[in-house]
Order: C-alpha cells, then sequence, then structure tokens
C-alpha cells in the first residue's frame, strides 16, 4: 500500500476531529463515485438500470474529482454500472491517482483483461472483482490467481442473498487459497429490485465461523453488524450518482444534493440543507443494511480499524 503525500492525510484528519466534536458525522471520509449507469449485467438485487443517465464528460468527472481531493475524502471508489465501459478510464485513472485520496475501482466484467486492466492495475491502490450469481460471473473464480498477480491489492466483492448464502464458505475458500482477500455485503434492498435481504443473524454466525477457519482474508467488519442491530447508518460515506449529483443523506432514500461540478462539497456539508438531511438519516426508519452506510465506523474507529482493515494491510502471498 503507497503512502500519499503527508498533506493529503490533513483534511481527514481534521475531519475526523470535527466530526468528534460536533459529535455527528459531517465530514465523509468515502466516496463512491458511480461514473456510468451502463452495465453488463440486471442483478436482481439492484435497480441501477432504473434511472440510467448519459456519462458526464471527462473534464466534468475531473471536476467531482478536483472536489473530493479538496475534501477529507481519504478514498474514492470508482464503480457503475461497469466503469470499464467508459473509453476514457484509462485516463480518468491516471488522472485520480494524482489526487489526494486512494483510489478504489470495482469491476464484474467477465473478460476484464481485455479492457487493459493489467495497464490501469498502476493507477489503482485497490481492486474489487464482484463475483456472484446476481452477476452470473462465478466463473471469475477461476481466474483469481492471474488477477492476484496483479500491480495492485485485490479484493473480491461477494453480495449474498438469503438463497446463496449457504454457497459463502466455498467462495471465501477460493479467495484464500487464490491469496486474495474478500468483502462480504448483504444485498440491501432496494426501489425496484428484487427484494434478497439475508438473515442477518445467519450470516453474523457464518462470517464469525469463516474468520477463524480463513485468517487474513474476511475484511467485511462484525461492527457491520452491531450497527445493523442498533439501527445506526452514518454519512461519513458518501456516494455520488453518474449525473454527478450528490444523494445525500443516502442512496437508498434517493434524495439528492447538490452538483458536485458546480458546488464545493466540504463547504456544502456545512449549511443548514446538509444538515436538515442528516437528520432525517438519524430519524429513517427503514434499517435497509446498505453495507458502506452501516460498515463505514467501523474502518475509521480506532478500535475497530486493524480488525476490520487487516487483512488489506497484511497482504498474502
Amino acid at each position: 500500500m503507497r503512502l500519499l503525500p503527508t498533506p493529503s492525510y490533513i483534511p481527514t484528519i481534521k475531519g475526523l476531529w470535527n466530526n468528534f466534536l460536533k459529535r455527528e458525522a459531517v465530514y465523509p471520509f468515502y466516496a463512491s463515485f458511480k461514473i456510468t449507469s451502463r452495465c453488463h449485467f440486471g442483478c436482481p438485487f439492484c435497480n441501477m438500470n432504473k434511472d440510467l443517465s448519459l456519462d458526464l464528460s471527462t473534464e466534468e468527472v475531473k471536476l467531482i474529482l478536483d472536489n473530493l481531493s479538496r475534501s477529507p475524502i481519504l478514498m474514492t471508489s470508482f464503480e457503475g454500472g461497469e466503469p470499464l465501459l467508459r473509453d476514457d478510464i484509462g485516463e480518468l485513472l491516471e488522472y485520480a491517482q494524482q489526487c489526494k485520496f486512494y483510489l478504489l475501482f470495482t469491476t464484474s466484467a467477465k473478460n476484464m483483461f481485455d479492457y487493459s486492466i493489467e495497464k490501469y492495475a498502476k493507477y489503482i491502490d485497490f481492486l474489487h472483482i464482484s463475483i456472484d450469481e446476481g452477476h452470473d460471473n462465478l466463473g471469475m473464480f477461476e481466474q483469481l490467481p492471474k488477477i492476484a498477480n496483479l500491480s495492485t491489492q485485490v479484493s473480491v466483492q461477494v453480495v449474498v442473498t438469503q438463497e446463496t448464502i449457504e454457497n459463502l464458505e466455498d467462495k471465501v475458500r477460493t479467495c484464500y487459497n487464490a491469496g486474495v482477500n474478500i468483502v462480504i455485503i448483504p444485498a440491501s434492498p432496494m426501489e425496484g429490485a428484487k427484494h434478497s435481504f439475508p438473515n442477518i443473524d445467519e450470516l453474523e454466525s457464518i462470517i464469525l465461523e469463516l474468520y477463524k477457519k480463513y485468517p487474513r482474508t474476511i475484511h467485511t467488519p462484525i461492527g457491520y453488524f452491531k450497527a445493523f442491530r442498533n439501527q445506526r447508518c452514518s454519512s461519513a460515506s458518501i456516494i455520488i450518482a453518474p449525473d454527478g449529483l450528490l444523494y445525500y443523506p443516502c442512496h437508498i432514500l434517493e434524495s439528492k444534493g447538490p452538483d458536485l461540478r458546480k458546488v464545493d462539497l466540504s463547504k456544502w456539508l456545512l449549511s443548514a440543507d446538509a444538515k436538515k438531511l442528516r437528520q432525517t438519516m438519524n430519524i429513517c426508519q427503514k434499517n435497509c443494511g446498505w453495507y458502506q452506510y452501516y460498515s463505514i465506523n467501523s474502518y475509521i474507529s480506532p478500535s475497530t480499524v486493524f480488525q476490520s482493515l487487516g487483512p488489506i494491510f497484511k497482504k498474502r502471498s
């Protein structure tokens, strides 16, 4: 894992301190940027194809990346849809790698090696490969030894439904044997998609057992399950829609805040509108279990960060 220039960490540290003083997650540290709504798949648990948008231009995406780079965001994830479908993805990856955050890249493309992923890997800090029944790409598990040789930190991302929970150990074992990590994500209910959320007690029990059998492999934090039971999601992470608008306070509520091509994120987060939307999140009764919002505190809390990120820092040969 590379180290960013020391000044790059200062906004994040200030953001953590200000959140502590304000006792609310005013400043986020993780941004999921859905840079396209185009996708190879139509996963039953996903509603991305419900709101198709034209891709932003290369320069518009760069404006948003500059905006995030000025903020406390420590990690930005390129997601979709399928980000490899953008013709300018190489240019965007190279640009993002120069920004003041770590870059995560998520793909589910079965033919990812046809998209110059070996060349792109040098710009990516963390590569997530989505492999599960919903993406109909389980054959990619056979490619893991080759994928593990890419010049980046590789993790498999598995979305688990109640129908597929029994197959989870096979996937974890395959990742363990290939020397890559795995993040296990429950399929949260989304408007217009099939309700596939697994039994949370069963999933937690299985993951706890798999932690023991396959050490330093799973980086789904146990804190996720505590947050779910306490109905404690957090605005310490954000999602940016393919049209450049900020989902706020969250993607599930589908309300949108500012256009990040035009509005400075850090300044807007201090506005009365942003505060009101965070209050909406605090009183929300959906308890959707959306992984990003329920797990983020485990990744930034001093008491849980090593358990959550240990498999990433301890890359196995």
